[in-house]
């Protein structure tokens, strides 16, 4: 994992299109491998807590699935976290003595050919089990961020040479405290 321009501490990264005005921005991840992508998600998954909300956003085959399932490792879920594009939610459950909360895997991908997404997104009840779960959804911005008062959004493109960069931008909450510790 490397940090995108390191040796220039004057140049903060820039703002994404979709970032608030005052949300904060990380400097942007370098993961060469799917491996470093889902070890990404492994270190992230020690920051979150229940009632946690990650938007995932990139183009197809940018690695989202990928960090959901170090995410679900760090979270210690049994069975394989994989994509539910064509079940769209799926509720994966720690085992019993981890103490950590369930990771709610969703994908709105499928989703969004109603005048209103969100209201395909409250047919899916992410809502019961946001405040018990780490919720998980890709493809769901502009459409989940209702369900929680904060959230974090993360944007993974994948370069031509299989390298992905990950970008964090805090939405409320302590967000910002946490990611603070992200080593």
């Amino acid at each position: 994992m490397n940090v995108v321009d390191p040796t220039v501490p004057a140049a903060p990264a820039p703002r994404p299109a979709s970032a608030a005005p005052d949300a904060p921005v990380f400097p942007v991840v370098e993961l060469s491998t799917v491996e470093e992508t889902r070890a990404f998600g492994r270190r992230l998954a020690t920051l979150l807590r229940a009632g946690d909300l990650l938007v995932l956003t990139g183009p197809l085959g940018a690695g989202k699935t990928a960090l959901t399932q170090g995410i679900g490792a760090g979270l210690g879920v049994l069975g394989d976290v994989t994509s539910p594009t064509f079940v769209i939610a799926r509720v994966h459950r720690p085992g019993p003595a981890s103490g950590k909360p369930a990771l709610v895997h969703a994908d709105a991908y499928r989703l969004g050919d109603a005048v209103d997404p969100r209201a395909e997104i409250d047919d899916l009840d992410l809502d019961a089990s946001v405040d018990d779960a780490v919720t998980v959804v890709e493809w769901g911005e502009g459409m989940v961020e209702q369900l929680v008062d904060a959230h974090l959004r993360v944007r993974i493109d994948r370069r031509d040479d299989d390298s992905r960069l990950v970008e964090l931008v805090p939405v409320g909450g302590d967000w910002v405290d946490r990611l603070a510790t992200l080593t």
